[in-house]
């Protein structure tokens, strides 16, 4: 297959508003035609009623646009639930059994003699005396929470908002399976692992979209898993889930949090990332944070979300904050699970105003960090009356750029290849906690190119081999770690580390300013690239892939930049127009001019005997 189709962008594709199989397939050939060769197909607000959630009719449309990209040689992935966030069927657990109907905790502030009385279906986990005075009365129940629906109420903007299950159960989550997952194997399983490659679920949460405040993930149960994982009784500990004059709230909020976080693995991602590898196709989506990372061990295909606006060009958000970390998380899980591919979701909601350059500046961001499936969001079946404004931009057919959108698609495939079955050049990891990736150690090795990995707490306890000369996971040799503002400084972690603390290959992220980073980083770490002057805007990849060294070039800022690039490596390359596939001459040291958010590509292959590839007329198989 041509990278240009393997390796093609896979818009999410919204399906609504009525659907025609003949307008499917004249959508389907169009995408083609611009360079898309696959695609997420996504039920969407708007859909008539006719058509409901994993009903015969939408699976019967399914089917259509699934054998017309087989014939096409397209991809799909299919997705896992009607809107979002993932979990309830469109409100069909809950309908099935009301006992799946999201729970969580919650709380009574009484006086120490007063008495309560359990509501029908509510539960006491606890009663506790208040620091503050009187007692805290804790309880599990159903909470007042939903997902978005499918459905206009009328001829909108408003919505269905389906129950939302409880996803911290297991039994209701076996039926979510049932529901749509085993669904979806008897209707196209067939197509499974050729035309489609997995199934996407969306930001699953434990409470769903709440509609009530004070209240906190839990299920019937929860505080003995909760136990169980921390390795203590939190009993005591559970009114400082809602008062802030209890001893160490913050402390004991943040552990609940990473408890239930946990259980969340064992009864939602495990089983789904399980029915996936049975069935011979990938998990594939993201989690709810752009900062987690610990389910990413979940995905066959990890993945994160740009959305909102959270990263923008020109703004510190780019740099700065959770969600700036979250595509290096996902191309530091890729790696060091061994997985193929990574993906991106991106422009979702970003709005009208949303332009071509930033959503390829969106693209390349993503691009330099090691993504290599992109998902524009997205392409709209329809734009009919309240669908055009439903989370905005539509960057496909119905965009003001489609006619010229395919080189950005060539663009964009051609760097997923060349992210794609390389080895990633990296001396540096950043510890990350498996909610949090610390961003202040990542924005200065971006600023310095000093490029980096994530490596998670549980795999570097798990996987890692540590030496006085560094770690070693998943053919990765980091000579250096940097712990960010005492990011999982656990004894057991020290421990694990003491032939790197000892040779002082640990660093501390504390009071030191960037130049004393820098300078403690190339202390140890070989450096790769020189950068002169100094661009803070330059980002960069440096990956080996079929005898070849490939480098990628961004400035992530709104002014041009000119430097000399001198390579660690020896040199005797070309630049590639990723757009294109054509390659121009280059010579070492590298110059290299960029205009505001253009990505350059170069290709070296350093030591080869003989004639240089482009003297023989050859290009590179993209």
């Amino acid at each position: 297959m041509s990278p240009l189709r393997e390796f093609s962008l896979m818009p999410f594709w919204f399906w609504n508003d009525a659907l025609h199989e003949a307008e499917i397939l004249r959508q389907i050939a169009d995408f083609e035609s611009h360079g898309v060769h696959g695609f997420v197909i996504h039920p969407r607000v708007g859909l008539p009623r006719e058509l409901g959630w994993m009903s015969e009719g939408l699976l019967g449309f399914m089917r259509a646009a699934i054998d017309e990209a087989a014939r096409r040689g397209m991809k799909v992935i299919l997705y896992d639930e009607g809107m979002y966030p993932s979990g309830s069927s469109s409100g069909q657990v809950v309908a099935e059994n009301p006992a799946f109907a999201c729970r969580g905790l919650a709380c009574l502030n009484l006086e120490s003699d007063a008495g309560f009385e359990l509501k029908d279906g509510e539960n006491l986990v606890a009663r506790l005396p208040r620091m503050g005075g009187g007692d805290a009365v804790v309880i599990d129940r159903k909470v007042d929470s939903f997902i978005r629906g499918l459905h206009y109420i009328g001829e909108g903007p408003a919505e269905d908002e389906p129950a939302m299950a409880d996803i911290l159960n297991p039994l209701a989550v076996q039926t979510f399976i049932r529901l749509v997952y085993d669904r979806f194997a008897d209707a196209f399983g067939e197509h499974f692992g050729s035309t489609i490659l997995g199934i996407f679920t969306d930001e699953p949460n434990a409470l769903g979209r709440l509609r009530e405040k004070e209240v906190w993930p839990g299920t019937t149960g929860i505080l003995q898993k909760v136990n169980a994982l921390l390795g203590y009784d939190f009993t005591p500990h559970l009114p400082a889930l809602w008062f802030e004059d209890e001893p160490d709230f913050k402390h004991y909020r943040g552990e609940y949090r990473r408890a239930v976080q946990r259980v969340l693995e064992q009864t939602w991602y495990a089983p789904l990332s399980a029915w996936c590898r049975s069935h011979g196709i990938a998990l594939c989506g993201h989690p709810a944070e752009g900062c987690e990372i610990g389910a990413q061990r979940f995905f066959d295909i990890p993945g994160q979300d740009l959305v909102w606006r959270f990263v923008e060009p020109g703004k510190l958000s780019a740099l700065e904050g959770g969600e700036s970390t979250q595509a290096k998380s996902a191309s530091s899980a890729m790696i060091h699970y061994g997985r193929r591919s990574n993906s991106n979701e991106f422009c979702g909601a970003y709005g009208h105003q949303t332009s071509f350059d930033e959503m390829k500046w969106l693209a390349d961001w993503c691009l330099v960090r090691g993504a290599n499936l992109l998902m524009p969001h997205a392409f709209y079946y329809s734009v009919r009356g309240p669908r055009r404004d439903e989370r905005p931009p539509q960057v496909g057919p119905n965009s003001p750029w489609w006619d010229r959108f395919k080189p950005f698609a060539d663009h964009c495939a051609r760097l997923c290849w060349v992210n794609t079955d390389s080895r990633h050049v990296c001396r540096i990891a950043i510890l990350a906690d498996p909610d949090e990736c610390p961003w202040q150690a990542a924005k200065i090795c971006l600023q310095h190119q000093r490029d980096f990995n994530y490596l998670e707490t549980r795999l570097l306890l798990e996987l890692a081999e540590v030496s006085a000369r560094g770690i070693s996971i998943a053919g990765m040799n980091y000579q250096l770690l940097i712990i960010d503002h005492r990011c999982g400084e656990s004894e057991e972690i020290m421990a694990k580390l003491q032939p790197m603390i000892a040779a002082g290959r640990v660093v501390l992220l504390e009071s030191q300013n960037a130049a004393e980073v820098v300078g403690l980083i190339d202390r140890w770490c070989e450096v790769d690239i020189r950068v002169s002057p100094h661009c803070a805007d330059l980002r960069y990849r440096h990956v080996v892939k079929d005898g070849g060294d490939y480098y990628l070039f961004f400035n992530e800022g709104s002014l041009e930049l000119a430097a000399t690039i001198k390579l660690a490596k020896p040199f005797d390359g070309m630049w590639i127009d990723t757009a294109t596939g054509a390659v121009a001459e280059s010579t070492a040291p590298v110059n290299i001019q960029l205009k505001a958010y253009e990505m350059k590509l170069l290709r070296s292959e350093p030591g080869r005997a003989g004639p240089r590839a482009r003297d023989r007329g050859e290009t590179p198989r993209l």
